[in-house]
């Protein structure tokens, strides 16, 4: 389902393969792009989507962050891509949910370090209402839990690519996650923080269209602040 709020529309894209997402992605992006660079009209979109298990490195990020060869890759049944996001390597696929902002960061009087806060506040808002106490780490870009502690586990991997003031890429939201693939890993780079998920926090199933409802509502909300 599609729907325009603002000047923005979401989009879902249900479950797509990364690489076609990319590719889509990257033809939105463009388009924003040269619209602002010839003064035509454009739309800024949010796209939710999932993917089939894949890991992807940033730019700047170490392959020797990946820990397995592309034996276990196709026996795992996942797939690898360096991409053009800022951020090293993390881990997409069922269970989590996926957001792609592909939108001008002007309409929105927004800088990239607001932009990337404004990311965070949404998961940490969709994390307390299901009770689960979410936030920042120092230095460490994405949402945590228990920040204070020798061992911060991340909820959410955020990553993000922006040029002129266009963003793509995004933030991965571990709902029900099937958490042994970060085991593949160092996730983001990290060897001394670990990963977990909505659902192993509260020990439950969760309904993952019920969270990316509660998920759009508080992305819009801040948006229009």
């Amino acid at each position: 389902m599609n729907y325009s709020t603002m000047d923005m529309q979401i989009v879902d894209w249900n479950e797509i393969s990364y690489a076609e997402a990319w590719e889509k992605q990257t033809a939105l992006f463009n388009e924003i792009i040269d619209a602002k660079l010839s003064g035509k009209q454009y739309v800024n979109n949010i796209v939710f989507c999932q993917h089939p298990p894949v890991y992807t490195i940033g730019k700047n990020g170490h392959d020797n962050n990946m820990l397995i060869g592309e034996a276990l890759l196709k026996q795992i049944g996942a797939t690898y891509f360096h991409i053009d996001r800022g951020g090293d390597i993390t881990y997409h696929g069922p269970g989590q949910l996926v957001v792609y902002p592909i939108l001008n960061l002007d309409d929105f009087r927004l800088g990239l370090k607001e932009y990337i806060h404004l990311l965070e506040e949404a998961v940490i808002l969709t994390c307390a209402d299901y009770g689960v106490s979410a936030s920042r780490l120092d230095k460490a870009t994405g949402v945590w839990l228990d920040v204070d502690s020798a061992h911060p586990r991340k909820i959410c991997a955020i990553g993000v690519k922006c040029s002129r003031f266009v963003t793509m890429h995004g933030l991965a939201f571990n709902v029900s996650t099937d958490l042994s693939y970060f085991n593949h890993i160092n996730p983001c780079g990290f060897v001394d923080k670990g990963v977990t998920s909505l659902k192993k926090e509260l020990g439950r199933e969760l309904n993952l269209n019920e969270v990316k409802e509660r998920l759009k509502k508080h992305l819009i909300d801040l948006f229009k602040r």
